[in-house]
């Protein structure tokens, strides 16, 4: 199993540039993990370039129905106080936003705070830099 960051997850549902990359990991390891707000961030992310007018209003749909896909079979980590903790800990240590530091507290508690070997897939520079100080083994998937 891979935790995925949602800047990853996105690619799988709209093409960009690291969509074959990333499919490829998936491909090789359909066991995904993700933060309870993975949904709503797609969501956002795929309302905003319809709206920008990156893709269609079809596109978005086609879109909407592969998030909808994956998230039937995908392991969500749920809003705990342990998340909760483990984000407000990541904030004082790295140079995170809020958003990042609950992806990867929730990696944490997926990980049951041993987060060594364990992969964390994500399209941040910034992000995989903080998975792999905490521990993580960050999926190289950059084109």
């Amino acid at each position: 199993m891979i935790f995925w960051d949602t800047s990853a997850v996105i690619p799988l549902i709209i093409d960009e540039p690291n969509t074959e990359p990333l499919r490829a990991v998936w491909e090789r390891d359909s066991g995904m993990v993700v933060w309870w707000g993975t949904s709503v961030e797609c969501a956002s992310a795929l309302a905003r370039v319809g709206r920008d007018g990156i893709i269609s209003a079809r596109q978005v749909d086609v879109a909407r129905d592969l998030l909808q896909t994956l998230a039937s079979s995908w392991t969500e980590v749920l809003p705990t106080d342990g998340v909760r903790e483990h984000a407000g800990r990541l904030l004082l240590r790295h140079p995170l936003r809020a958003a990042d530091a609950l992806q990867i507290g929730a990696a944490m508690i997926w990980a049951d705070d041993r987060p060594t070997g364990h992969p964390f897939c994500t399209l941040g520079a910034r992000l995989a830099d903080v998975a792999r100080l905490e521990g993580f083994r960050a999926v190289d998937v950059m084109t």
